[in-house]
């Protein structure tokens, strides 16, 4: 049996689409340009905030009108992250039952550390990971392994020992990077062509996947 599993958390753990779409276009409103639709940022996202304002502003938009849109982006977001998003189906009873089984969780992401840990804490509340990353300032992003690395230090465990579960073709490359088998959450933001493509070792199409994937190590 796996030991470990640590997950993505935008697109895996929880459906944040709405609300990262409702701060990105909030930002764009207030600078006068034109909005996108919420499904259009299922392909922006995935690579940290910045990232995805760079994507979501028009081609050649330079540094200081990125600053700008980032400013309001992380405003708006710190007040409304959590209007309307939610864990995906499943995902608690998962949880509840890897600590039943004693499998350590960690979560790792590209979103800003501070706000990761939040997010985690606020739909999480009664379950223990035993690392929650997020992106901070003098560490590679994923698909780099530093932070899985981090994570997997934290819980005392081996690559061999360890899940990744994620949902883009960034987390497949950051799961091998780490040397860690990678399923792929059907369930998310890019779906399967993208997951088989990157080279996922499993796919889930719901939690219990994962805990079946779990069991049979």
């Amino acid at each position: 049996m796996i030991q470990a599993v640590i997950f993505d958390l935008d697109g895996t753990l929880l459906d944040t689409l709405g609300d990262l779409a409702g701060a990105g276009n909030h930002a764009l409103r207030a600078m006068g340009l034109e909005t996108h639709p919420v499904d259009a940022y299922r392909r922006m996202v995935g690579n940290g905030i910045p990232k995805l304002i760079e994507r979501m502003l028009p081609a050649g938009s330079g540094e200081a009108t990125r600053a700008v849109a980032l400013e309001l982006f992380r405003n708006w977001y710190n007040a409304h992250g959590f209007d309307v998003t939610a864990p995906y189906p499943g995902i608690p009873r998962l949880l509840e039952r890897l600590a039943s089984l004693g499998v350590a969780t960690a979560v790792v992401s590209n979103k800003d550390d501070a706000m990761t840990k939040a997010i985690a804490a606020h739909y999480f509340p009664d379950h223990a990971f035993t690392a929650v990353i997020g992106r901070r300032d003098g560490v590679p992003a994923k698909p780099d392994p530093a932070s899985v690395r981090e994570a997997m230090a934290a819980m005392g465990r081996a690559p061999s020992e360890c899940l990744y579960v994620g949902d883009s073709d960034v987390d497949v490359l950051t799961a091998h990077n780490a040397g860690l088998c990678c399923c792929g959450a059907l369930w998310g933001f890019r779906g399967r062509a993208e997951l088989e493509a990157a080279g996922a070792d499993l796919l889930a199409a719901t939690a219990d996947d994962v805990l079946a994937a779990v069991l049979n190590g």
